[in-house]
Formats: C-alpha cells, structure tokens, sequence
C-alpha cells in the first residue's frame, strides 16, 4: 500500500509555472471561492483537478487543490459576471507575459473568460490539500 502524502509545488519561474498549469487544466472552479486579499498582496483560487500524476488505469482521482499567487498588486477580470456566485468555471491554461518590468499571468478559462494577475515576481505555489494514494511507493 502507498503513502499517504499531500502536494505541494512552488513555481518561482516561467518553466515551473508551466507544471502547474498543466497539472491544473480542466479544472473546476467555484466562482464566489476566488479571493484577491489586495492588503495582503495574494490570489487564492481553491479548485478541484483530476490527478495527472498517477496512472490509475483509468480511473481518474479528483484532487482539491489550492493556487496561490503571492506579491500581486493587480487583478482584473474578462468575460466573468460577478454577479454569478456559482458558477463553475473550467481553468484550460495559466500563461505568462513579461511586460515591462512586471509580469502578467493570465488565467484562462472556457467560454473565453480569464483573470490577469499583475506581479513583479513569479511566486505561485500549488497545494493538494486532499490525500490520496502514491501507488508507487
């Protein structure tokens, strides 16, 4: 039997970001559980990603995970009604743009909507905040 173990991926560079978007994409997300804590400079965005991690002949576990963006100073936001507390949105991909001297890191979602977070540095960190199984250990 595997060890019980939770994730936990920090992304401090284009190439780790990457990781997590593809560990990330086709996720689902609760719209109303996304918050910008503007003080306090981070972006939390709690999903439910199917592990991509394991091959489970098949069977396809689901992972509730959290991304958190930390030093950004500015969000905005494309095609998402804010009215709307439950809708579920899908994330297909996070990308990143260096502009200027800060960085653009623009979530993309189905239906063509997406949320642009605007930083100086590249701290994100992916965390599973439900077990499950390593199988290979």
């Amino acid at each position: 039997m595997g060890k019980k173990f939770l994730k936990k991926i920090i992304a401090e560079n284009i190439d780790d970001l990457r990781i997590i978007s593809a560990l990330c994409s086709g996720s689902k997300i609760l719209q109303s559980e996304i918050k910008f804590l503007r003080q306090n400079r981070i972006f939390f965005i709690p999903l439910q990603r199917i592990s991509k991690e394991n091959d489970n002949k098949g069977f396809k576990d689901k992972i509730n995970s959290i991304i958190k963006f930390d030093s950004i100073y500015r969000s905005k936001s494309k095609n998402i009604n804010q009215r709307l507390k439950n809708n579920v949105l899908e994330l297909l991909a996070i990308e990143i743009f260096k502009k200027d001297k800060n960085y653009e890191i623009i979530l993309l979602f189905s239906n063509n909507a997406a949320i642009t977070l605007i930083s100086e540095v590249i701290e994100v960190t992916l965390e599973d905040i439900t077990e499950f199984n390593d199988k290979n250990t």
